[in-house]
């Protein structure tokens, strides 16, 4: 599962990308410096681990990861080859959800690509761009669903009803994600369409120092802009995130964090942003050996959080002990949770919560 950082070159992607995953992106004040789409492999920041980790004393810690993808500046002209235009959309195309980065601040020593501020514009520039290059696959596949229908095929007139009311949500300049499938057959045809504007996205806006507390007019403007989007408006002052992350000590991070007013870095809450629009949670298993944070889809059972450890554990599940993280840190031990009879037993059909804290027992 990753989550892509799109935007227009200069806007901040690379050093965001930087700050995120510590990889050494090249970050420069030009457009295109980023030609491979850079995969960042990012610790999820989670203060439940480091709390199990004080109550367990393991020997390892292993948090939660997610992969962010830097991928190069979108211009005008994108969906027909223009700029990296093909790549970009070949490596967004790969991508689970989208990270939008807009340049909400003012700064004359960096070149705008359209020569002035306006997140509003920026924002329509590349949603166009995605837009185009989705409604050109979906006139490509609506001509075949087309023919198809013609001949009495059920499943091809549902999907040709279901791709002209896509047609024209985009037509409208609306995303494809504005068009709710009617029924479990549309649901599974939209996902299989693989569309660019189907995917859930973040925004988030770049603003200056001054702003990494409050945000700003320009934060404003996009938050009024995406309201009916179902889709959420971060804000983070990207180049202060670069200088945080140059600091050597922990207590420099939190001194200059104090100063502007943040509790921790931008970047912590962007990650769990992340990790949440790719529909992802998190379990724990809790042992002196190790304590790890497994990643899982929300909605998973608990047979298929067990594989993710390894597939026998799913293969052969017999039952899960469960005990709420709540429960956990209130009792403080496994064997004193166990005493007040908050241990579960759980089967095959236990629908797995965000921090559960869990052992499987299984039979190969």
């Amino acid at each position: 599962m990753k989550a892509g950082i799109v935007g227009l070159p200069n806007v901040g992607k690379s050093t965001l990308f930087n700050c995120l995953s510590n990889a050494k992106a090249q970050s420069a004040n030009f457009p295109f410096c980023t030609i491979e789409p850079n995969i960042g492999v990012v610790n999820v920041p989670d203060p439940r681990l480091e709390k199990l980790e004080q109550l367990v004393s393991p020997e390892r810690v292993q948090p939660a990861t997610v992969d962010i993808v830097d991928i190069a500046g979108l211009v005008k002209g994108a969906s027909k080859g223009e700029g990296l235009g093909n790549q970009f959309l070949g490596n967004i195309r790969e991508c689970n959800a989208i990270i939008h980065v807009l340049r909400c601040f003012d700064n004359d020593n960096i070149v705008h690509v359209d020569g002035s501020v306006n997140p509003i514009r920026d924002k329509e520039t590349i949603d166009i761009e995605l837009q185009l290059k989705d409604l050109e696959t979906v006139e490509k596949r609506l001509e075949k669903a087309k023919k198809t229908a013609k001949t009495g095929n059920k499943e091809a007139q549902v999907e040709a009803g279901l791709l002209e009311r896509i047609k024209d949500a985009l037509l409208q300049a609306k995303s494809a994600r504005t068009v709710v499938p009617q029924n479990n057959d549309e649901e599974v045809l939209m996902e299989s369409f693989q569309l660019i504007t189907t995917k859930p996205v973040l925004y988030v806006c770049n603003v200056d120092e001054s702003a990494a507390a409050t945000g700003n007019k320009y934060v404003d403007q996009v938050r009024e802009l995406v309201k009916d989007e179902n889709a959420e408006v971060m804000f983070l002052a990207v180049g202060t995130e670069a200088d945080i992350t140059e600091l050597e000590t922990y207590e420099e991070r939190q001194m200059f964090l104090e100063d502007l007013g943040l509790k921790e870095p931008g970047a912590s809450a962007l990650i769990r942003g992340a990790y949440k629009l790719l529909n992802l949670q998190t379990y724990f298993t809790a042992g002196v050996k190790e304590v790890r944070a497994w990643t899982i889809n929300i909605g998973d059972t608990a047979p298929q959080a067990a594989g993710v450890i390894h597939t026998d554990f799913e293969k052969g599940f017999i039952r899960a002990e469960v005990i709420a993280y709540d429960d956990y840190v209130n009792f403080g031990t496994e064997a004193k949770v166990k005493e007040a009879g908050k241990l579960r037993v759980e089967g095959k059909e236990y629908i797995v919560k965000d921090g559960d804290v869990m052992h499987f027992r299984f039979n190969v």
